[in-house]
């Protein structure tokens, strides 16, 4: 299995940025489809990225789209989510999570087998 720890999350005005990372250990990480997911107060979680094994396919949430981007590194087991133009919409516990299902991810959170802890991201207006 694998162990997922993010970080990066905190506190932003709207029109900030702020890059969150989530370090992998244990079975190999570029096995694994990786993707991002977020929820707010009072709301389901929701899907905002994914990325495939090699880093080659990317999709994104109409919410994220031109404004998000995901990137992994394989060598360094760690995946990551620039949030640029951040509004207030944003503020959300941020998780990431692993899949070896697919070779692209999905954008269902159920087709994911591991998680992380969550961290915070709160945008101010």
């Amino acid at each position: 299995q694998v162990q997922l720890v993010e970080s990066g999350g905190g506190l932003v005005q709207a029109g900030g940025s702020l890059r969150l990372s989530c370090a992998a250990s244990g079975r190999t990480f570029s096995s694994y489809a990786m993707g991002w997911f977020r929820q707010a107060p009072g709301k389901e979680r929701e899907f905002v990225a994914v990325i495939g094994r090699s880093g080659s396919i990317l999709r994104y949430a109409d919410s994220a789209k031109g404004r998000f981007t995901i990137s992994r590194d394989n060598a360094k087991n760690t995946l990551y989510l620039q949030m640029n133009s951040l509004k207030p919409e944003d503020t959300a516990v941020y998780y990431c999570a692993a899949t070896n299902r697919h070779y692209s991810g999905s954008s269902y959170d159920y087709e994911y087998d591991y998680w992380g802890q969550g961290t915070q991201v709160t945008v101010s207006s």
